[in-house]
């Protein structure tokens, strides 16, 4: 059921319109002219408004173009006595959804209705989602590491400069990377993901580079690999020291050359991405146990940066605490849970070998678990 504000200066279509909608189950509220739909539409959250356009005080127009300035979240259809093809065009450029024409058909009228519902929910939702999505890509934190890193982040992340990211594993690379692409001038275009650990080696150049049909006994046909994706964006090589030193091969001569051939091809492909790379390994020896090329490791660390251990910031515990309440609470669909200062405490005193990772599967197995205020006991009982 839609809240639905009708508009016209004829009380007769007025009412018309209204019965319609409210047997249709709608909520209805009428307005006789413009200026007091204006001053109903900024008070009241309306799904719909459905307004005349030659009205008196405020035609119609000057009603959408008003309601648009304020921003007016409510999806609005005009509609016309007088109306011609122009006149639909134009209202549908200043803002309108939808133009219906007078005499009403009833048809056309809740087709028009159910479609402004629909493009509403699909707004709400993207609302939605994107604000799940800035949520995820949060870093979290106000030791002088988080800042050190944001700051980095900044200056590097509008060029192309390539990032190496360096940490234990939860320790939340991963989202520095998400930062980095984000906030550059490839975030319009895809960031594609490679966790080279969990890629055999025998398929990882394929997943790289792509294949042409035939290349190898499962390629029945010609397949796009991940530096083909992240055109014009950004590819993340997550645990790039798991590669093969054949990969790394491939992979250095792309960066050297934006250019890529798929397995079992010999065309080159250019390509326009930025890399961005991450390990938890201590590249440097396995340089020297020539398991990962001195050459590939140079190009890559133009701008490096670690992200520390949840043990060497726990001064970030009691704020990383609270925004886990607060996401999980919410992701759950419950009332947020508190959490007691021992209990802060206990959690800055452990180790946190899982990092990031572990320390929210604890708060989010304290929020299912614990008590509507979490305490040291709780944490105790159940980590």
């Amino acid at each position: 059921m839609a809240k639905i504000l009708v508009i016209d200066d004829e009380n007769a279509i007025r009412r018309s319109i209204k019965e319609i909608l409210e047997f249709e189950k709608h909520s209805v509220e009428e307005a006789e002219d413009g200026l007091t739909a204006l001053s109903m539409a900024l008070k009241n959250n309306y799904d719909i408004i459905l307004s005349d356009i030659k009205m008196p005080k405020l035609d119609g127009t000057e009603l959408l173009q008003k309601l648009i300035e304020a921003n007016c979240p409510s999806t609005i259809i005009m509609m016309s006595g007088h109306g011609t093809i122009e006149t639909a065009v134009d209202a549908v450029k200043k803002g309108a959804y939808d133009y219906l024409a007078k005499p009403i058909d009833l048809n056309r009228l809740l087709v028009s209705v159910r479609n402004a519902l629909e493009k509403g929910e699909l707004v709400t939702e993207t609302k939605v989602l994107k604000k799940k999505i800035t949520k995820s890509v949060d870093m979290i934190g106000n030791s002088q590491a988080i800042q050190d890193i944001k700051d980095i982040i900044e200056k590097v992340a509008p060029t192309d400069a390539k990032v190496l990211i360096t940490g234990s594993n939860g320790s939340g690379k991963e989202l520095v990377a998400k930062w980095l692409h984000e906030k550059s001038n490839r975030a319009s275009g895809p960031l594609v993901e490679v966790n080279c650990a969990a890629i055999p080696s025998e398929l990882i150049e394929s997943e790289l580079f792509g294949h042409e049909k035939g290349s190898f006994t499962s390629a029945v046909a010609q397949r796009k690999g991940k530096f083909e994706m992240a055109e014009g964006g950004t590819l993340f090589l997550d645990e790039i020291g798991d590669m093969s030193l054949s990969a790394q091969a491939k992979v250095l001569r792309a960066l050297q050359e934006n250019k890529i051939t798929r397995v079992g091809g010999d065309k080159e492909i250019k390509v326009n991405v930025r890399v961005l790379a991450a390990t938890n390994k201590d590249l440097e020896k396995e340089i020297e146990k020539e398991t990962f090329r001195r050459d590939l490791f140079h190009r890559l660390n133009v701008i490096p940066i670690h992200v520390p251990s949840l043990d060497e910031r726990k001064e970030d515990i009691p704020v990383l605490a609270e925004y886990f309440l607060d996401l999980i609470c919410e992701e759950m669909g419950i009332a947020k849970k508190t959490i007691q200062a021992d209990a802060v405490k206990a959690m800055q005193d452990r180790s946190w070998q899982g990092n990031i990772r572990e320390f929210r599967n604890v708060i989010e197995r304290l929020i299912i678990l614990g008590g509507k205020e979490i305490s040291a006991e709780d944490l105790k009982k159940f980590s």
